[in-house]
């Protein structure tokens, strides 16, 4: 089990109703504003994926975050895994299109 200071880098996909509420916004201004590293984007699938870069602690924030989601959004279905830390190009956190 990793350490909370230890920098990990996790890809969430988020299903349910999360296109057109602001999620990718949401989770944009919430991971920048946890010093989070990485990305979010819409899939064409009707997901929204975010990849992020951070301590393990951290990650933990954004992954609740993600599982909630802003007011407007019904997240049915989230599923993470761990990805190299290569994947997160950005040196802050971004929305992809």
């Amino acid at each position: 089990m990793p350490g909370p200071d230890e920098i990990r880098a996790l890809r969430w996909v988020a299903e349910g109703s999360v296109q057109g509420v602001g999620f990718r916004w949401y989770v944009l201004n919430r991971a920048r504003d946890l010093g989070v590293r990485g990305w979010v984007r819409n899939r064409e699938d009707g997901a929204v994926e975010v990849v992020g870069l951070a301590t393990a602690a951290t990650l933990e924030e954004l992954d609740a975050i993600v599982r909630a989601g802003p007011p407007f959004a019904r997240v049915t279905r989230v599923t993470t895994q761990e990805v190299p830390h290569e994947i997160v190009d950005a040196k802050s956190f971004v929305v992809k299109h």
